[in-house]
Order: C-alpha cells, then structure tokens, then sequence
C-alpha cells in the first residue's frame, strides 16, 4: 500500500523528489504518513479535501483486502527555520 499512496502522491506533486511515505504498521492497522514540500500540500489535499478523500477511500479498498484498517496523515515537510513537522494534520479516516 506505500507503493500506492508513493504512486499516486507523487503524480499529483510539483516537486515528486521530496514525496515521503511511512508506514508504522500495528496489529489490525497501518498508519500512512505521507510528507510532502510545503508548496506542494494544497495540491495533495485537493479543494475541500477532495484528493486526500479518494486517497483514503482508496487505500482503505486495498486494506480490507487484508482485513487491516489503514490511515493516512498528510502532512508538509520540515522545512529549514521550521520546528519539526507542523502542518496540516487530515483527520484519520477507519
């Protein structure tokens, strides 16, 4: 599912070279943090959320697959002058 979101981010991005996606995973569930260029968060959330909606919708398909809740968090990368990774926090989805 990392390559997936790493896919998709990464077509919708200006600057794909700084696209990073972890996966913490626990017993029933996957986290997806996925960090991208600070010009480049609008454009992966999308107007109302829309982007990042189909995003979770989804890995959330490919999850129960697996029988696995899967989240994503979309977040902008720490930047130089920046204290650690500030940014939007989406609401997780299950």
């Amino acid at each position: 599912m990392r390559e997936l979101v790493e896919m998709i981010v990464r077509a919708l991005v200006d600057e794909p070279e700084l696209v990073v996606v972890n996966e913490v995973e626990g017993e029933r569930s996957v986290i997806l943090e996925v960090r991208v260029a600070p010009d480049d968060l609008g454009k992966v959330i999308g107007k109302g959320g829309r982007i990042a909606n189909a995003l979770r919708t989804l890995v959330r398909a490919a999850g129960t697959k697996n029988q696995r809740s899967v989240w994503v968090d979309i977040n902008k990368l720490a930047g130089p002058g920046s204290a650690g990774s500030e940014g939007v926090d989406e609401q997780r989805n299950s």
